[in-house]
């Protein structure tokens, strides 16, 4: 991922047991997470290993293999846990895939997420991110734009060259092709590198050329 001296470092983490991309953004000793995935102990692990302190989790869906440790980092941390709330009806359905890759449930006494709805937002001191509704893998689906710094994060709605399933609850696939447009006629640039939901990373001037439904 692209990185200049004065920038926030963001780094793809892939957590045990190795399936989602979550991305963790550091400025100096503070840190966010997108998309905290895997279990609570290896993310604390890691950020008491590099001195970090734990600023807030944000994530582009409701989806366990998205959210599988935010409440509990969340109430351990005692910070914001970011999610649209049009996904919040599928917090508790996401312990069947939880069970699935053996990860803890979350339990019916979660720390709530708050809210989150486009607009910039500011992630860190000076750190902004756009957030971008694309409703359609789920009904509250959203991705993360870094104009800055020329990062996009898709979660699960577009990847290199293909798209998310709209065949899960709240999937639409109107919607979704829909908000994949929406991106595609924002006309970012060629080179801005993108990080998907899951599998390998990739570039707006990549999707364009490899992925049919970016159009």
């Amino acid at each position: 991922m692209p990185q200049n001296n004065d920038a926030p470092n963001f780094e793809v983490l892939h957590m045990p047991p190795e399936n989602t991309n979550s991305v963790l953004v550091t400025r100096g000793n503070d840190a966010v997470i997108f998309d905290a995935w895997g279990q609570v102990a290896d993310w604390e692990k890691l950020l008491t290993a590099r001195g970090l302190r734990l600023r807030a989790i944000y994530s582009t869906h409701g989806h366990g293999d998205h959210i599988a440790a935010a409440p509990m980092l969340a109430e351990k941390y005692n910070i914001p846990w970011f999610l649209n709330s049009e996904d919040d009806v599928l917090i508790s359905w996401s312990n069947n895939l939880l069970k699935y890759f053996g990860l803890p449930e979350i339990e019916n006494d979660y720390r709530r997420p708050t809210d989150l709805e486009s607009g910039t937002i500011e992630i860190l001191p000076g750190v902004f991110a756009d957030v971008i509704e694309s409703p359609g893998h789920t009904p509250g689906g959203v991705m993360y734009y870094f104009p800055e710094f020329g990062i996009l994060l898709t979660g699960d709605t577009l990847f290199r060259d293909s798209c998310g399933r709209y065949d899960l609850p709240g999937g639409d696939a109107n919607a979704l092709m829909q908000s994949i447009s929406k991106l595609y006629e924002m006309n970012l640039p060629d080179e801005t590198y993108v990080v998907h939901g899951h599998g390998v990373d990739s570039t707006i001037g990549m999707m364009k050329t490899e992925n049919p439904y970016f159009k």
